[in-house]
């Protein structure tokens, strides 16, 4: 099949003279050339009589027939044509005649047979010829393309050898390697700008393309680190061992997470600093109410113990009192939430689906963003889909829904297992409860971290499972 480009005549149209219009005309129009050109040669073969030998002058239309018909029309006008020159040349008996005739009919069958092979041949061999210069030219175009897209990728793209050594390179793998404007990258250890691939250029792909991707850390050619995320192949070509990578310069990303991981820990650390104090001063006030009546009544006699005691309980009381109010250090943001819960479904969907639950969102359309940092709402909701997936380990029915929709100016996502429910709700959002699976502070910070964005987490009564509502102001 011959492929064309754009702005290129397909070669079936490509004219090469008189020869090529030749063999492109159709087989009726070769059958009416080749029929009066037979009769026109058998007249001028009566007129001239035996005298003049004219055998040869049959091969003509039988040559030209042959030049589009077919076998069996090739073989009916040599049957013709030696019939006629068996009538019109002198013989002297039946067996002479049909001699001639079965010489004449194979020299022209023969001659027309053949020359049809040899055009059919031909043509077949400018087809391929054609197609094989089409396809060069597409892929010298895709070759081209591939180049731009190198060139241009704000990715690092190269390829090395089994040792290492980068065979070819884009720009921004030398600016990813700290090279100086016109330095080439060619022949360089790829090793020595990333030690992760030395481990990985030993790997043996003889059974496949091997393919992965990972995050390490690599130096430039000054000595500066940074982390790279790599996606690399390896695969056997006919010079050996090949490797090709995509690298992504990912210090940035990875510093914004971890700042934005130690603010979301710094908010929490708070938090429970707070629980924390709000205990100890619920006991300092117990112990100084028992001093106090202690002293009153006279059972504490005054000591220099006794007294070192009663600083010891105000001092403890003025550290317990200490306001420890959390505050929001980043400004909040509009969150989309459809784009919220596509991040949440990566994250919850493998554990449910390896305990052979399942996760639906059910989101109204039209939904306004809400007002919060994301990170931190993400945070919110993993603790109360983790809460969920060990609620429902023991159940037939593993299913979490999470249903979003607006009331107002505010955004209610209800969070809904189909556990067995909680049997306490009196001390539910209390920090460290006795029985719970870790410290106990799970829905106390995660509440805390609501109503420090303005919203709330509520616990709702139900019928089957647990439902909690989680409470966002919508923003403007």
């Amino acid at each position: 099949m011959a492929y064309a480009l754009p702005g290129r005549r397909p070669a079936a149209t490509e004219s090469a003279g008189w020869f090529d219009a030749l063999l492109r005309l159709d087989r009726r129009v070769l059958l009416g050339l080749s029929i009066p050109l037979t009769v026109l040669v058998a007249i001028v073969d009566w007129r001239t009589g035996p005298e003049v030998a004219l055998g040869a002058a049959y091969l003509f239309p039988v040559m030209l027939l042959a030049i589009g018909a077919g076998r069996w029309q090739i073989l009916l006008l040599s049957m013709a044509c030696a019939a006629a020159r068996g009538f019109f040349s002198s013989w002297y008996s039946p067996v002479d005649f049909f001699l001639r005739y079965l010489l004449a009919f194979a020299a022209y069958s023969a001659t027309g047979l053949l020359i049809s092979e040899i055009l059919k041949h031909h043509a077949e061999t400018r087809f391929h010829l054609n197609a094989l210069r089409e396809q060069n030219l597409l892929r010298q175009e895709l070759e081209e393309h591939l180049r731009e897209l190198a060139d241009s990728s704000p990715a690092a793209i190269f390829t090395s050898d089994a040792q290492g050594g980068i065979l070819t390179a884009n720009d921004e793998a030398r600016h990813l390697f700290g090279l100086p404007e016109g330095r080439s990258l060619r022949g360089e250890g790829v090793t020595q700008y990333l030690p992760v691939l030395e481990g990985a250029l030993r790997l043996d792909p003889s059974e496949g393309v091997f393919r992965t991707s990972t995050q390490c850390q690599g130096r430039r050619l000054g000595g500066e680190p940074f982390f790279a995320q790599i996606w690399f192949s390896l695969y056997a070509s006919p010079g050996g061992r090949r490797l090709a990578a995509i690298a992504v310069d990912i210090s940035d990303d990875l510093r914004e997470r971890e700042d934005q991981n130690l603010r979301l820990l710094a908010s929490q650390n708070r938090i429970i600093a707070g629980a924390v104090s709000h205990e100890v001063r619920n006991i300092c006030g117990a112990i100084a109410m028992a001093f106090t009546n202690l002293k009153e009544t006279g059972a504490l006699r005054e000591t220099r113990e006794a007294s070192t005691l009663g600083d010891l309980v105000a001092g403890l009381m003025r550290v317990a009192a200490t306001d420890l109010a959390v505050r929001a250090e980043t400004p909040l943001t509009p969150v989309n939430l459809e784009d919220l819960f596509d991040q949440l479904r990566v994250l919850i969907e493998p554990a449910w689906a390896e305990l052979g639950g399942a996760v639906d969102f059910r989101l109204e359309p039209g939904l306004p963003r809400v007002l919060a940092d994301s990170a931190a709402l993400i945070q919110v909701f993993l603790n109360l889909a983790n809460n969920s997936l060990r609620a429902v380990e023991l159940c037939d029915e593993k299913r979490l829904t999470v249903t979003a929709a607006q009331f107002g100016p505010e955004v209610h996502i209800r969070v809904a297992d189909t556990g067995n429910g909680l049997p306490l709700l009196a001390h539910l959002f209390e920090p460290f409860q006795e029985k719970a699976s870790g410290a106990g502070l799970g829905l106390y910070v995660s509440r805390a971290v609501l109503r420090n964005y303005g919203g709330d987490l509520k616990h709702e009564p139900s019928d089957a499972g647990c439902v909690f509502c989680v409470k966002l102001p919508a923003a403007a």
